[in-house]
């Protein structure tokens, strides 16, 4: 390698994203990259050319470690949706002039589906101008709704998290007495793809017979007949544990969560924020059942959670970062990163390329036959998938009794 190195971090962080960009530092540095710069805040931060030699941050080895352990994106994220490019290409040619200054050899963007429409439109642009610099994307996402790739980085430990938290909340509930019964609606990300809410099944064990009814946005959610359904569960036990995507719907195409005026934001994407399902579905069964109900949004913890955090999890997001650089050094562009699995027992994946052209913009979702027939759980097919993501653990470098992460100036 003998150009230089950018990497950027790109929409919703996870516990995982760091140890991508650890990777990609790494893998520069050991291949001879001169550089490797950090855009603050994405593209829209290169933009206004706020970038830092990532070199002056990480330090030893020590600040690599604390820097994969370390929740949220570390250079800062973005939602920015770059234009097409007969639409506005003085942008493209200011994100060119900005890389021709810093003499970019290889550009690397972590992200999902909106990061690799970026990586798409970048590319293309570079092909069609004669730039040499190449363009590749690393996977990222707790929704594991990215196409081609077996499963995303990020999505291992947000699953973790959410089921160890959702047989935290079963057992709270099994142990408090309420005499008419308590009925707990937990709220979990997920706008078209189930594969969040899912993972509350992992609670099921000898020891935890996991959330009664689980619901996911792939098929139409009737407030009706969950309603009746929770009735019935009542009728057999006194507390009653159910996990809801943020994303359900109506027959009708509306959230749920705008039957209370749950959706006030949409972003650069068009992407509307969904909050308040849990709530609104609590105080229904409230009402109607005349329960104590509650309802309890995870929100962002179960992507910020890396305290407990998937040893395979981390492990791959540092393996995809540093196979991107890999795949730049060698001549790849327009290309993303994924992982191939290559056996559940023993669990084996490794990294190939995959043309982003086939992958920005595409949402993978749970398959209709990992929910069964009545909708309200997951089979076993899909807990096979799912078990060897959330294996072994990363324990965080304690100071004080609190996990250390890897600081930076806000001022950068």
């Amino acid at each position: 390698m003998k150009g230089n190195v950018i990497v950027g971090q790109s929409g919703g962080p996870t516990s995982a994203i760091n140890s991508s960009l650890a990777g990609v530092y790494r893998t520069a540095i050991d291949r001879g990259a001169k550089k490797v710069y950090g855009m603050r805040h994405g593209i829209q931060g290169l933009l206004e050319e706020k970038y830092i030699d990532l070199s002056e941050h990480i330090r030893n080895e020590l600040d690599e470690e604390l820097l994969k352990r370390t929740p949220a994106a570390y250079l800062g994220s973005c939602r920015y949706k770059l234009p097409e490019i007969h639409e506005n290409p003085e942008i493209f040619e200011k994100i060119f002039g900005i890389l021709d200054k810093l003499e970019i050899e290889c550009f690397i963007y972590i992200g999902g589906n909106d990061s690799m429409d970026t990586i798409k439109k970048l590319s293309d642009y570079a092909i069609v101008k004669g730039y040499t610099t190449k363009f590749i994307g690393v996977p990222k996402t707790i929704d594991n709704d990215l196409a081609l790739t077996d499963h995303t980085p990020g999505y291992g430990s947000a699953a973790k998290y959410i089921g160890t938290s959702t047989k935290e909340i079963i057992r709270d509930s099994n142990a408090l007495e309420y005499g008419k019964g308590l009925v707990t609606v937990i709220e979990i990300m997920g706008r078209n793809a189930g594969w969040l809410t899912g993972a509350a099944a992992l609670s099921k064990g000898e020891d935890c017979e996991g959330p009664d009814l689980i619901y996911l946005p792939e098929l139409a959610f009737d407030v009706e007949k969950f309603v009746e359904k929770v009735r019935g569960l009542l009728e057999k036990k006194q507390s009653v544990v159910v996990a809801v995507s943020e994303g359900i719907r109506l027959a009708d195409g509306r959230y749920v969560c705008e039957l209370t005026d749950g959706v006030d934001y949409v972003d650069a994407f068009g992407h509307k924020q969904l909050s308040g399902t849990a709530n609104y579905l609590a105080c229904r069964i409230a009402n109607e059942l005349g329960c104590k109900a509650r309802g309890i949004e995870l929100s962002t913890l179960q992507r910020a959670a890396s305290h407990l955090v998937s040893r395979i999890d981390i492990i791959e997001a540092y393996q995809v970062g540093g196979a991107a650089v890999k795949a730049a050094d060698e001549g790849d562009t327009g290309e993303m990163v994924i992982l191939e699995r290559i056996s559940d027992d023993p669990y084996q994946c490794t990294t190939s390329l995959r043309n982003v052209h086939k992958v920005s913009n595409v949402e993978k979702v749970v398959p209709r036959k990992w929910i069964n027939e009545d909708g309200d759980y997951v089979t076993e097919e899909f807990l096979n998938y799912v078990k060897p993501l959330i294996q072994g653990d990363v324990p965080p470098i304690m100071v004080d009794g609190i996990p250390r992460h890897l600081y930076h100036n806000d001022k950068w």
